[in-house]
């Protein structure tokens, strides 16, 4: 199975592909449920990639459906196999994020805004390993460790020669300033972050102080778009400590895009965010020897 395939994405994508062949065959999800003796529920999840899709699943939607082409139903059929498959980030165990992780593996595309950290695709180890040993209460050795290499393992979309992740990051002020490890860590990861702000699929603004008020000041959000919105509408995720959101109603998602095109205006553009990154780089370096 290939390194960044997405089981979430593709019951997104399937489900969707099964959904347009119901509206097709003129049919409602009740009518279909009625016919093949199921819960209207389990028809709606299917649809939404809310629940897996067995290739059986697939034959019976088709059969009702009056899809007869040999070639539709195999591939159908195929995404279901493929479905079931189990991402990279399972080899790890039941680690938190999981469907998050699924839908950047598979995402195109990244706009985020971050106030209090350094975005995690973006964090040096030691600036990663020194943000979950600080933010996670009780987390044993072994856990820390594992949930750093999961960190680390999600970067590789950022240098994916064959499809590098388009990422757009818009950083408040307060996540250069703090002090996370040390001041020689702080030094190596602004460096850092500078070094990927460069890269053509990468960009990096700086909200700062003086902007004042803005529409970030609710807090981190990330907005993931794919390769077919026809399939797989864009999704916008909000980490929060215990249950993660996931908003994927159109208006939802407007209105973040719309926050982010926001706080990109009221932030300083890419040059000068760099500017600003290497001015306050100099005050680590400046300090990283003191005790």
């Amino acid at each position: 199975m290939a390194a960044n395939s997405n089981p979430t994405v593709r019951r997104r994508r399937l489900g969707a592909g099964l959904r347009r062949l119901r509206l097709a065959s003129g049919l409602k999800s009740t009518e279909v449920a009625d016919r093949l003796m199921v819960s209207q529920p389990k028809i709606s999840h299917l649809e939404n990639g809310r629940r897996a899709i067995s290739p059986r699943d697939v034959r019976d939607l088709c059969a009702v459906y009056g899809v007869t082409d040999p070639q539709v139903i195999g591939s159908l059929m195929q995404m279901a196999k493929e479905c079931g498959q189990p991402g990279w980030w399972h080899a790890y165990g039941d680690i938190p994020q999981s469907v998050y992780i699924a839908l950047e593996t598979d995402a195109t595309s990244l706009h985020t805004y971050e106030s209090m950290v350094i975005p995690a695709l973006l964090q040096t180890p030691a600036y990663a390993d020194a943000v979950i040993g600080e933010t996670i209460p009780q987390l044993t050795t072994e856990e820390a460790g594992t949930r750093l290499k999961v960190r680390l393992r999600r970067q590789h979309r950022i240098y994916d020669p064959a499809r590098p992740l388009r990422l757009w990051v818009v950083l408040d002020e307060s996540a250069l300033r703090r002090v996370v490890g040390s001041p020689d860590t702080m030094r190596e990861q602004l460096e850092h972050l500078n070094a990927l702000g460069a890269e053509p699929h990468v960009t990096v603004q700086v909200l700062p102080y003086t902007a004042g008020a803005h529409p970030g000041l609710a807090g981190q959000f990330s907005i993931l778009r794919f390769t077919d919105s026809s399939t797989a509408a864009p999704v916008v995720y909000l980490e929060r400590f215990t249950s993660d959101l996931y908003l994927e109603k159109p208006s939802d998602v407007q209105h973040y895009r719309l926050l982010h095109d926001h706080l990109q205006a009221q932030a300083l553009s890419p040059d000068g965010s760099r500017d600003f990154i290497t001015d306050v780089t100099k005050m680590y370096v400046d300090t990283a020897g003191r005790p």
